[in-house]
């Protein structure tokens, strides 16, 4: 019996839904009930069906999260409700007093009440703001009073819900909570980031913050940030629910994320256990950045009763705040490992010491520039940290323990892998290996070819991948497409299904698209976004590897930095003999969906302005460019015409002036030929 479609409108309600919930299972749930193949396969069809028929996309559709315009800046936005700061407790005593200044106000009520605690993550506070359970608009803190929209860099945080779960949500609603970078998402940006060449992050808390001001959606996009919710208010001030152990359990219901280890308290003893549990215990085993708990009067009636003290900070709540961690070692040498793209990236090696209940024998020292600006020598007394309690960090020398033996330390001239010659290039913070083949890059290298962003071969794990480098199977990307299920099963803990099954992984790769592959190689400078630009202009590998520095240097957001270090890759012989060996084992070479080389757009340069009838400033700057013609935000003497929708404004006014052609939506309709 033949199955009947659904019509287009039910279909695009139906995958919103399936896709809203893979969302959840993956970001609150942790349980995915769906492949990463399968989501894209369904994302790629939503998409599909808006730009074909954008009026059927919605507020909350999860296409959103993705590609919005650049922003010139941020508007301010003004809370529902005032948010407000905590006041410190720094010790037992001080959540004592806590207690005795909430006794004087309410008696013994709140004995009976008891206390709710919960993690203070150390993020960037905002607030969402919710209208009939559909997300509008997203905000940072700012001054309390109002911050600054920043709703669609918020749309591209994949844990917050764009429609809350089930029904019966208050018509407007304010859901406040933290912005924050996970431990392992943070290490890998950086390790990114100084691979390209550029500056890195101090701290968790301040890539999140600088995440969320981004005038580029898209780069918050790529960002790994996470969201916890803590509080929701109603334009009346009053919460939707009774206590704030029932506001926790009321936002994980509505699909809201919310930080582990909450506990409720009956006495401010339990409070106490529970926060030196954390500090000392939990802290350790958490993959992202408190620092300390918050304490709540759990009664919503009783948290009324005590209000608010000048207007700022609530009587009924305080922060548990932990002490860093900190320790004094000594640097016994500077090491320098090799990246998968070249990167020499010194590291400390330390005399061995307990920083907050772990040993810290290693710390990363990221480039020499960062050596030389803090000044460390081998065997220097150093400041140890662990940066958000986890990642061991050196904060630099103890000057005055110096006895002369110190000595500075440089740049090893040659890789200590394969003995190269090292270099660096012009103003790049980094210094490389150029050999494609030194064996110090092979293992990051085919750990990233891959990894989930790059071909996504689902079972190659890290050990798997030393594994078969120790048994001499492989030794570039192009052999692991060679591995047979009898190699595989000759190694330990490989059984028949579970070769079969990494097999087919790999063969299933083979079809990852362009963007995927170019990624993978790790050619340097060339992240995610730059490789799916690349594809998306050229679709396919020879189009690029004929490319000049001026033809790649010319596509939007590539620029001549990123034009010269393709060219320079695919010049390598090594580099080319690489991918020809890739395209014999049938690896795909193209990009879906690329722009159209001799498009009717081609070589034109669009400004959008106004709303628009029918389609959004996304998707008229997607059919412009896949028409090959290239949108930009200001209008100017280049521009080859302005298409323009209801209250147009400065840039319709400046179009005239300069006497530049304006179009409507039907005549880009017509001349991108959709």
């Amino acid at each position: 019996m033949s199955v009947v479609p659904l019509p287009i409108d039910q279909r695009a309600a139906e995958l919103r839904e399936q896709l809203a919930n893979a969302q959840h299972e993956y970001y609150v749930l942790d349980r995915p009930a769906l492949s990463d193949a399968e989501y894209d396969r369904l994302f790629r069809e939503l998409q599909a069906i808006e730009q074909a028929h954008p009026t059927l996309r919605t507020e909350d559709s999860p296409t959103l999260r993705v590609g919005a315009p650049v922003q010139s800046a941020f508007q301010t936005h003004r809370h529902l409700v005032r948010m407000l700061s905590l006041d410190n407790a720094f010790d037992d005593a001080e959540l004592l007093a806590f207690e005795q200044s909430i006794e004087r106000v309410v008696g013994a009520s709140v004995h009976k009440s008891g206390y709710t605690v919960e993690l203070k993550i150390d993020g960037a506070a905002i607030a969402l703001t919710y209208r009939d359970g559909v997300l509008v608009t997203g905000t940072t803190r700012g001054d309390g009073t109002e911050g600054e929209d920043v709703t669609v860099n918020i749309r591209t945080i994949r844990g917050v819900p764009l429609r809350l779960l089930g029904d019966g949500h208050p018509p407007l609603m304010e859901i406040r909570g933290e912005v924050y970078m996970p431990f392992a998402g943070f290490e890998a940006m950086n390790e990114a980031r100084v691979a390209a060449g550029e500056p890195v992050f101090v701290n968790p808390r301040n890539a999140a913050a600088g995440a969320l001001r981004q005038l580029d959606p898209s780069i918050t996009a790529q960002r790994p940030l996470r969201f916890f919710g803590y509080a929701a208010v109603l334009p009346d001030g009053n919460a939707p629910v009774r206590s704030q152990w029932d506001l926790l359990e009321q936002l994980t219901a509505w699909g809201i994320p919310v930080a582990p280890h909450r506990e409720r308290c009956h006495t401010m003893a339990d409070v106490s256990v529970w926060a030196h549990t954390v500090e000392h215990q939990t802290r350790a085993q958490l993959g992202f950045a408190i620092d300390g708990g918050v304490v709540k009067v759990n009664d919503m009636s009783l948290q009324d009763e005590l209000g608010v003290r000048n207007d700022r900070t609530p009587r009924w709540a305080i922060a548990r705040k932990f002490a860093p961690d900190m320790a004094v070692t000594k640097l016994i040498r500077i090491d320098v490992s090799v990246g998968r793209t070249g990167v020499l990236t010194p590291f400390a090696v330390l005399e061995p010491v307990d920083v907050g209940g772990a040993t810290v024998t290693y710390a990363s020292l990221h480039n020499a520039d960062q050596i030389a600006k803090k000044d460390l020598r081998d065997g220097d007394r150093v400041q140890v940290v662990r940066a958000g309690d986890v990642i061991p960090y050196v904060l630099g020398p103890v000057p005055e323990k110096r006895d002369g033996s110190e000595q500075p330390w440089t740049m090893p001239p040659r890789c200590p892998r394969c003995d190269s010659p090292t270099h660096r290039y012009g103003d790049d913070v980094a210094t490389y290996c150029p050999n494609v083949a030194c064996p110090g890059r092979q293992l990051e290298g085919l750990v990233h070819f891959s990894s989930k962003d790059a071909l996504d071969i689902d079972g190659l794990s890290y050990a798997r991948i030393q594994q078969f480098l120790q048994a001499g199977f492989i030794t570039d990307f192009a052999d692991l497409f060679d591995l047979s299920v009898a190699q595989l099963v000759s190694l330990e803990r490989f059984g028949t299904k579970s070769a079969e099954n990494l097999v087919a992984s790999i063969a299933a790769a083979k079809q990852q698209p362009l963007s995927r592959l170019l990624f993978g190689l790790g050619i340097r400078h060339v992240g995610a976004q730059a490789a799916q630009l690349l594809a998306k202009q050229f679709g396919s590998m020879d189009a690029i590897i004929a490319s000049t520095p001026e033809q790649l240097g010319a596509v939007r957001g590539i620029g001549d930095i990123i034009a010269a270090s393709v060219r320079s890759y695919f010049d390598d012989p090594t580099s080319r003999a690489l991918v020809e060996r890739l395209r014999e084992r049938s690896v795909r070479f193209d990009e879906p969906n690329a722009v159209q080389a001799d498009g009717p757009l081609t070589g034109a340069t669009v400004v959008l302005t106004g709303s628009l009838p029918s389609l959004s400033r996304t998707d008229a700057a997607a059919l412009v460019e896949a028409a090959g013609g290239r949108v930009t935000s200001g209008v100017s003497k280049k521009t080859t015409f302005v298409v323009a929708g209801e209250e147009a404004g400065s840039k319709l006014e400046k179009a005239v002036e300069l006497g530049i052609e304006v179009i409507d939506e039907a005549e880009l309709i017509r001349r991108t030929g959709r």
